[in-house]
């Protein structure tokens, strides 16, 4: 019937990754510099007020948070960097990642106002 086609014979392209893994590792980055500077505006902001218990303590927040998304994005690049077919982000390291940043987020928002 001329539409039916031996399925040994069908072959299915490799995947060509292209520049998508360039492209994640340099979303990884451009994401730590904005939350080096949300960190340090943070830091900045609750050290400009007065050095008094509850600043030290959000300024030390904000960096355990900071180093926490840092540690995530590095191992991510790296993986990104190693190999053309990177595996997929485990959901542990993604939850951490969003987490990390939107506290982070807030915790530099109230400090500031």
């Amino acid at each position: 019937m001329g539409g039916v086609t031996d399925r040994s014979e069908v072959r299915v392209p490799e995947r060509d990754p292209g520049l998508q893994p360039e492209r994640t590792r340099l979303a990884w980055r451009r994401t730590t510099l904005s939350c080096t500077v949300a960190a340090v505006l943070a830091a900045r902001a609750a050290l400009q007020e007065g050095t008094g218990a509850v600043a030290v303590v959000a300024c030390a927040f904000c960096l355990l948070l900071w180093l926490g998304f840092l540690v995530v994005a590095h191992r991510r690049m790296t993986e990104l960097a190693a190999t053309s077919r990177p595996s997929r982000l485990p959901a542990r390291a993604a939850a951490t990642a969003a987490l990390c940043t939107m506290a982070l987020a807030v915790c530099a928002t109230a400090m500031v106002f």
